[in-house]
């Protein structure tokens, strides 16, 4: 790579994989071949000026530890695909917008209004109890959401693929 660019046969390559890996776990591209490029092109861009893939819709600090929730795919896919039918730069779709069923609207950023203490407020656990009878940790990927109950949390979500550092200890 030259200077920031990327060529088009590590975006097809990037795209390709990406492609098999979302559908396997249950999740779309957005169907418009070039303009899905173009995200994956700007992300390979942030993975080489950064160290990693922040969404190229957002400002990224060149920190990870502070753009942890903004690599892709974000900690706000999830939410914006359930909510608008896309995440926020409209590369991960929703089954619905994909058939046509629903149709895409403008998302707006959560990025500074997204509090995850309040959307998870609702899960009331008497600790002790747990902390009495749990024999490992509870970790969730903040990407998808996944459980598991082990001493660390896992190298690699199995659902999402993201790594461990976007675990976060639950229980």
């Amino acid at each position: 790579m030259n200077s920031g660019e990327n060529n088009s046969s590590q975006v097809d390559e990037y795209y390709d994989q990406l492609k098999t890996e979302v559908e396997i776990s249950g999740y779309h591209l957005n169907p418009d071949v070039d303009f899905t490029k173009e995200l994956l092109s700007s992300i390979l861009i942030n993975q080489q000026r950064y160290g990693y893939g922040a969404c190229p819709c957002r400002l990224a600090s060149g920190k990870n530890e502070d753009d942890l929730d903004i690599i892709c795919p974000c900690d706000y896919r999830d939410p914006d695909l359930d909510e608008y039918g896309a995440c926020y730069c409209g590369l991960y779709i929703s089954g619905e917008i994909l058939s046509g069923e629903k149709e895409l609207k403008p998302i707006p950023e959560r990025r500074n209004t997204f509090d995850e203490k309040n959307e998870y407020s609702e899960i009331k656990l008497d600790s002790n109890v747990f902390k009495s009878s749990l024999q490992f940790p509870v970790w969730r990927c903040r990407v998808c959401g996944y459980l598991c109950a082990r001493k660390e949390p896992p190298e690699t979500c199995p659902i999402c693929k993201v790594g461990k550092e976007r675990f976060k200890r639950f229980l």
